[in-house]
């Protein structure tokens, strides 16, 4: 045991390597057998660290010390790298120490060789990152993640920490989770006069975020561009693949923005600038996702233009082939899902809807100044998962906002903003598991997120 302690500060991950490492030189890694083979001589261990989705072979002899290793214990070894005969490196060990043993027969709900379904693996969230797509999900989004803060802090946005508790609805849908505290001895404590004792520790009634946007325009009137990266909650009843309770929203706001060509553009070149670094640094955790997935690893929409087409061209194309969609077309709604899904089709790439009804859209949308029924508005609707993006053009004239009749009567600090020195700004958001669904071609967004919040599901 001492011996493999003095080795564990050359420790190697096994992603790593490929890269840092030639046959001939001395290694220990550390990591959980995933498999045993055990031939006349020799005994191979498949070794997983959770840094890629390949296995690494540990060659150790077969000796009556080593019996007891077995699929789900996590080991240490040290050796030195050799080249198995399918060109591969492995690891032939001369020792081999068990950390910590799998008990993988004492109700250990997954079988080292078997696939499980993903609905069978999410009913065991407290383990599910053992699963190789799962793990796989998971480094996928942290390279998501990183690549999206590299590309806007090289574009000189400023990320804001956007509070996870509010005292308003950013949609206006109403679609909130209210909170206040769980102790009555605490609420009671703090009531004060005329405020209903639920509300006694904020004095007002508080919810958890729905959008980070409003925060986000009150930074950028003062640092120009920003964006945050967020928690967001929907109080929806919904079971549907694409929704959640609680998911992580991309939102940015663009400084001195007047035309909402531009903000299209910003998304376009934003989304394939990330995707394609995310090709290259996780290429292999990206196709082994897609091929659990049975999905095309192909993503045709990087390597052409976006189209771009009005809320009224997109109505009439939904109109006159009515007959081919799933679901009736509704004049005071926005398009259901297989409705965007065939204005994909139809356009042949992802297509920006532009200048909506006013009346499907939040207050804080601007409004044209030739035609009040419509809004400078859009949805990115993207293959696969459909609205990507939801932006707009801000409404920067305060006696606009003012008497907009869906104005929250306690947002008085949003209107002020036009009035101490307003500027024109323009912004949008993205569901960010919605996007990892649509690069790994993961089916369902309970996938692609450690802890899946949804309605009657709220483990761990």
């Amino acid at each position: 045991m001492l011996f493999l302690r003095r080795f564990y500060s050359k420790s190697g991950r096994i992603a790593q390597i490929f890269k840092t490492n030639k046959p001939g030189d001395s290694l220990a890694i550390q990591g959980w057998i995933k498999n045993v083979r055990r031939l006349k001589n020799n005994t191979f261990l498949d070794i997983n660290d959770g840094s890629t989705s390949s296995r690494f072979q540990v060659v150790v002899p077969r000796t009556p010390e080593n019996q007891h290793l077995a699929p789900g214990s996590v080991i240490a070894a040290v050796g030195e790298i050799q080249v198995a005969p399918n060109g591969s490196f492995e690891l032939h060990a001369s020792q081999v120490e068990t950390l910590a043993e799998g008990h993988l027969q004492e109700g250990y709900p997954f079988s080292p060789k078997q696939k499980h379904p993903p609905e069978y693996v999410r009913e065991h969230l407290h383990l599910r990152s053992r699963v190789d797509f799962v793990a796989a999900q998971m480094r996928v989004r942290h390279k998501a993640q990183k690549a999206i803060h590299d590309y806007m802090d090289a574009q000189d946005f400023v990320q804001i920490n956007t509070p996870l508790l509010t005292t308003n609805d950013c949609e206006g849908a109403g679609e909130v989770f209210r909170v206040q505290p769980d102790s009555e001895d605490l609420l009671k404590q703090m009531k004060r006069p005329n405020v209903p004792v639920e509300q006694s520790y904020f004095d007002g009634k508080a919810f958890l975020s729905v959008s980070g946007q409003l925060h986000l325009e009150a930074m950028t009137y003062g640092l120009g561009n920003t964006y945050t990266l967020s928690p967001a909650f929907r109080a929806e009843n919904s079971k549907s693949p694409l929704h959640l309770a609680e998911f992580y929203m991309f939102e940015a706001e663009l400084a001195h923005l007047e035309v909402l060509e531009k903000l299209a553009q910003f998304i376009e070149k934003m989304l394939k600038s990330v995707t394609n670094r995310l090709l290259e640094t996780s290429a292999e955790d990206l196709s082994f996702c897609q091929r659990n997935s049975n999905s095309s690893s192909d993503l045709p929409w990087l390597q052409v233009p976006w189209k771009k087409i009005s809320y009224d061209e997109a109505l009439q194309v939904l109109q006159e082939n009515k007959n081919s969609l799933k679901t009736p077309i509704n004049l005071n709604e926005g398009f259901s899902k297989d409705q965007e899904f065939f204005l994909v089709d139809h356009c042949g790439a992802p297509v920006f809807v532009v200048d909506w009804p006013a009346q499907q859209k939040p207050f804080y949308m601007k409004i044209s100044r030739t035609n009040p029924n419509r809004v400078h508005a859009l949805d990115l609707l993207m293959p696969a998962v459909g609205e990507l993006c939801g932006g707009s053009l801000r409404e920067s004239d305060p006696d606009i906002l003012r008497s907009h009749p869906q104005l929250p009567k306690d947002l008085e600090w949003y209107v002020d903003l036009r009035k101490y020195g307003g500027i024109p700004t323009g912004g949008f958001g993205m569901g960010f598991e919605r996007y990892l669904q649509l690069v790994t071609g993961v089916k369902n967004i309970r996938d692609v997120i450690p802890f899946p919040r949804y309605p009657h599901s709220c483990k761990m």
